[in-house]
């Protein structure tokens, strides 16, 4: 790997480590001020709602600069929505300018390694990103625990600025304080993001051109044979991992009776499955056997809603383990797979903005669901049941996508499968 490869990982490391400690921090900010279970199920779709509305404009923007200062603005972007939640704005406004910022670092983030790296690399670079960006969900969700937690918020309140009254008076407003730190270090790695030598992509004279180009690309990617069937997956994929999020601290406090501080750690769990799947898949896994991961799916479904019958912890922790071990191991070729058809289709930035809008608007659909459902008083058991059979019969209908294309397209899917296999080099 490139030198400059590490230093990105290094820039994610510290922003995703951020967003998650926030997420927690964000739910018990919620619950100490007496909000409705509903909002806290919000922040979910709050998060996705910017990647949804902003999606033909972030990829163009993210070709329009040099990666590394796209993700440096982002990163400052998410310090805003911090410092909006510290001085009193409702956090699920706040949160969705922390997602504003997400919305536009994830083209550059992932866009930046099909600039810097040959096709040969993206499925062992998406296995050790993913590897560490789940690795600072593990730790990120873990902080936010901690630092909500009596034991080290008392620290934190107790730091006295002589003749300054910052307004931090809880412990989840002492936690996003501290948080706003990690953006700031993550903000200095992108400095150090270097140069890959891609050309600039510039924006069209009327901005909206970029809506009529976004469609024609989002077409584009639907209509290949491998790019619809990567992109189908992904997206039912982190929809539904993207609610999972809350509704395993939900399930946590139903089934085991914990606190947001010992459920985060259950979240914890099922990244250090996904983390070991990301990395086992990133050794094991080649570009073109990506499609040959789909059956998986097909079961992580089922698993999900085996999780309504488990009520101890010790058979909680390994099962939820295998849960993201399963996850990690599907979505690092088929993202590599995603990443490898659009760079080849469209452009980078363009091609991930376009896979950022479909896996956030199911994330953000899913999540609708979610919150009028918990509104109404569905249950995290009923949701968990109804997840886990949307992910299984929805992966079969894919799977029969698939080998529909195989069968009827037989020559362009092996010629596609071809470029796959193929290094051209840089």
């Amino acid at each position: 790997m490139k030198t400059g490869f590490y230093t990105i990982m290094s820039a994610q490391f510290f922003s995703s480590l951020a967003d998650n400690a926030l997420f927690v921090a964000a739910v018990e900010l919620l619950k100490s001020g007496g909000a409705p279970e509903w909002q806290r199920a919000a922040l979910v779709p709050m998060f996705a709602f910017f990647y949804v509305v902003l999606a033909p404009f972030v990829g163009a923007f993210a070709d329009l600069l040099p990666k590394g200062r796209v993700m440096f603005l982002s990163n400052m972007l998410k310090v805003v929505g911090c410092l909006m939640m510290l001085v009193g704005i409702h956090p699920l406004i706040a949160y969705t300018i922390v997602g504003l910022g997400a919305a536009a670092y994830s083209p550059a983030k992932y866009g930046i390694l099909t600039e810097l790296l040959p096709p040969s690399q993206l499925v062992k670079a998406n296995g050790w990103i993913e590897g560490l960006t789940i690795a600072s969900i593990i730790l990120g969700v873990l902080l936010g625990g901690q630092l909500i937690g009596h034991r080290v918020s008392d620290v934190l309140l107790a730091i006295d600025l002589p003749h300054i009254d910052l307004g931090i008076d809880t412990p989840p407003e002492a936690a996003i304080a501290s948080i706003v730190s990690l953006y700031v270090v993550a903000a200095a790695f992108n400095l150090f993001i270097p140069l890959t030598g891609a050309a600039m992509l510039p924006l069209p004279e009327r901005p909206l051109e970029l809506l009529t180009d976004f469609w024609r690309c989002n077409i584009t990617l639907w209509r290949d044979k491998l790019g619809q069937i990567s992109l189908a997956t992904t997206t039912l994929f982190w929809g539904v991992s993207g609610n999972l999020r809350y509704i395993v601290l939900a399930w946590a406090a139903a089934a085991l009776g914990y606190g947001t501080t010992q459920a985060s750690g259950l979240v914890g769990v099922v990244a250090i499955g996904t983390a070991v799947g990301a990395v086992v898949a990133s050794m094991r896994m080649r570009l073109d056997q990506a499609t040959s991961v789909i059956p998986l799916a097909i079961v992580m479904g089922f698993l999900v809603i085996l999780l309504i019958f488990i009520n101890n912890v010790w058979v909680a922790a390994p099962f939820l383990i295998l849960l993201g071990g399963i996850g990690g191991y599907l979505v690092v070729p088929m993202n590599a797979l995603l990443q490898h058809r659009g760079h080849n289709l469209m452009g980078a930035g363009r091609s991930i903005a376009v896979q950022n809008f479909n896996e956030q608007a199911c994330i953000l659909a899913l999540g609708f669901l979610y919150t009028s459902a918990t509104g109404v008083g569905v249950s995290a058991f009923t949701a968990i049941a109804g997840f886990g059979a949307l992910v299984a019969g929805t992966m079969w209908l894919i799977g029969r996508w698939h080998r529909s294309n195989v069968v009827r397209h037989r020559d362009e899917v092996e010629r596609l499968l071809a470029i796959a296999r193929s290094d051209p080099g840089h």
